[in-house]
């Protein structure tokens, strides 16, 4: 594999046939410096991964004094621990000076124009209103159209066809009718129990008028032996 080379600038010392050529390295592209927004941001990182360390520092001291409280370990591992233990408060004290340090950095790169980007808030519409309002929209408008709705059916009830009173004149047609119609009735019936009574007594008489021609018979048979 073949390496770029950096161009070579060339300068030439001396006048006549003499002159010496001396060739230097041409300077190499400044890099670009952070903004204030990254150094910002490297700043929040460099404090959070100092609240890591110094969280688990916490929790390995208290693993350590757990141990010591408990008074399982020998004379030996006692003391071991109570310098290790020693040891974890000067790393949690240096942490803690460094912790400090990293928030007024933080807090003096927030100051800089550009570095904080306050990200764009959320609008709540974007996806449609809230549950929350369309609930106490459909409570609301039930509640003020309920009273409409009760004012209108009121009237359409009032509105309801009612049966018109009968004349008086056709009232007293319908009843002359009726009587005159009880009339004809009576006097059908009447009629009936004139046919009746007729054919009945016509009934007797020709049975009556049988009875003797059948006494008078046999008499005259007598008679003439």
């Amino acid at each position: 594999m073949t390496q770029a080379t950096a161009p070579q600038a060339t300068a030439t010392q001396g006048t006549g046939s003499g002159a010496v050529v001396v060739a230097t390295p041409a300077a190499a592209p400044a890099a670009a410096a952070p903004t204030s927004a990254e150094i910002y941001q490297a700043l929040r990182a460099q404090r959070r991964e100092l609240d890591s360390q110094l969280d688990r520092l916490v929790d390995t001291r208290d693993d350590i004094a757990r141990e010591l409280r408990d008074g399982a370990v020998g004379d030996v591992d006692q003391a071991g621990l109570q310098q290790r233990l020693a040891q974890v408060d000067q790393q949690i004290a240096s942490v803690s000076i460094r912790l400090a340090e990293a928030d007024a950095a933080v807090a003096q790169a927030a100051g800089v124009p550009g570095a904080t980007v306050q990200p764009p808030e959320p609008d709540p519409w974007q996806h449609g209103p809230p549950e929350e309002i369309v609930m106490m929209g459909i409570f609301f408008s039930a509640v003020l159209l309920f009273p409409v709705m009760l004012a209108f059916a009121r009237r359409i009830w009032r509105r309801s066809p009612v049966a018109a009173p009968i004349p008086a004149e056709l009232t007293d047609r319908l009843g002359a009718m009726e009587r005159a119609v009880d009339a004809v009735a009576v006097e059908i019936e009447r009629i009936g129990e004139g046919q009746r009574f007729v054919t009945q007594l016509l009934a007797e008489r020709a049975s009556g008028a049988a009875a003797p021609r059948a006494v008078a018979a046999p008499g005259r048979g007598q008679g003439d032996g």
